[in-house]
């Protein structure tokens, strides 16, 4: 039987940690799965050793403010791995916090499989370096990402993307209209501000005040918001009652009402990549501390922050950022996409080139088979 940690540290990382864990289980039904993570993993059977509800730390500055917290995880953690002895820690996104827990890992000559890595391809070569000389393999998500860490010297496989297997409706339009009491005459537009509380405190009041712009032009719109496992419905209430804007909150089915969207608001991340997936027409904006998005501007190494248009090679959806990401350009963009059939059609194009690019199904099994494979070779080396 093989001991697997898993480490995620927010509401994507639970979910994508939830998905290895089934396949794993599949490959083998005895396996033991406990690490860091959420509500998705510990029902996926992962022991959960610590709950990530409190994390949600992004940004140099941000994570710099928490820094002792993070700290003290890793060391909690690590003191985890002493006591289980791990045949594979599986470090998933997070990268800030998995990074140091990797290191961790690493000196008490533990393997790593790194899945949905730090984006060596945003932050240039040397990211790539360090974490190649880090972990024992990398599953690779995106093909210029795999390229990214081979030119690196790190051991990739290139598994495709896993949004690939999930992200599709599993009603129809006539279904997801009654389900979620839309009307199939009127617009549907959603608003996605982020799973962690500090992108909500940023974000979800831009866009709400955005949106009340948006009614006074197409006062028939509907708003859908769906919430995020990480974010209580409490919290994003008190926001929505402080606006003049009829949003209603959904939890669950959010691929089905992805189907029925007209287009979408949303923070930069994977929603961006899934509305993509789902062909909604996004307007993607992004906030963050005002020195972290001046250390950004020096430090990535990539002309977009939007999924969509990184997989694409260009701007196909617009990109909206810090103090550009304001009621006034957001209401203007939405509307440009709620007002124009050409629009539309363009943008659902393009995001069927994003979908081409992404690689074949099947990513999460392949995941699951690259973590047992660096667990018996680690065994073979005992």
């Amino acid at each position: 039987m093989h001991k697997i940690m898993i480490s995620a540290g927010e509401a994507s990382g639970d979910l994508n940690g939830a998905r290895v864990a089934e396949a794993l289980r599949q490959l083998e039904p005895d396996i033991r799965l406990f690490g860091m993570g959420g509500k998705a993993m510990q029902a996926a059977g992962v022991e959960i050793v610590y709950d990530i509800a409190d994390l949600g730390v992004m940004g140099l500055v941000e994570v710099v403010k928490s820094l002792p917290k993070l700290f003290a995880l890793r060391d909690r953690l690590a003191g985890v791995m002493d006591q289980e002895r791990p045949d594979v820690l599986v470090v998933i996104d997070y990268p800030g916090f998995n990074t140091r827990l990797a290191k961790a890992a690493k000196a008490r000559g533990i393997p790593i499989v790194y899945y949905i890595s730090p984006s060596a391809w945003a932050w240039g070569k040397g990211r790539a370096k360090e974490i190649a000389g880090l972990v024992s393999r990398i599953a690779a998500i995106f093909p210029f990402e795999a390229e990214v860490y081979r030119e690196a010297g790190a051991n990739v496989t290139f598994v495709g993307h896993p949004l690939l297997d999930i992200v599709q409706p599993a009603m129809s339009k006539q279904e997801a209209y009654a389900h979620f009491g839309a009307d199939p005459a009127r617009p549907v537009l959603l608003l996605m501000p982020g799973s962690r509380r500090q992108e909500i405190e940023k974000l979800l009041p831009v866009m709400l005040a955005a949106s009340e712009k948006i009614l006074r032009e197409v006062p028939d719109c509907q708003f859908f918001l769906p919430i995020a496992s990480t974010i209580s419905r409490e919290m994003l209430q008190n926001k929505i009652e402080q606006y003049r804007v009829p949003v209603q909150l959904t939890t669950d089915n959010t691929y089905d009402l992805m189907h029925i969207a007209d287009g979408a608001i949303a923070a930069s991340g994977t929603a961006t990549l899934e509305a993509a997936l789902m062909q909604v027409p996004t307007v993607i904006i992004y906030k963050t501390a005002a020195l972290t998005a001046f250390l950004a501007r020096f430090l990535v190494k990539i002309p977009h922050i939007g999924l969509p248009n990184i997989v694409a090679g260009r701007r196909i959806v617009p990109e909206l950022l810090q103090n550009d990401a304001n009621p006034e350009n957001i209401a203007r963009e939405t509307l440009a996409i709620l007002g124009q059939e050409k629009c539309q059609k363009r943008v659902r194009q393009d995001l069927t080139e994003v979908r081409n690019k992404l690689g074949q199904t099947g990513a999460v099994g392949r995941v699951a088979g690259v973590i047992l494979e660096v667990a018996e070779e680690a065994r073979d080396e005992k």
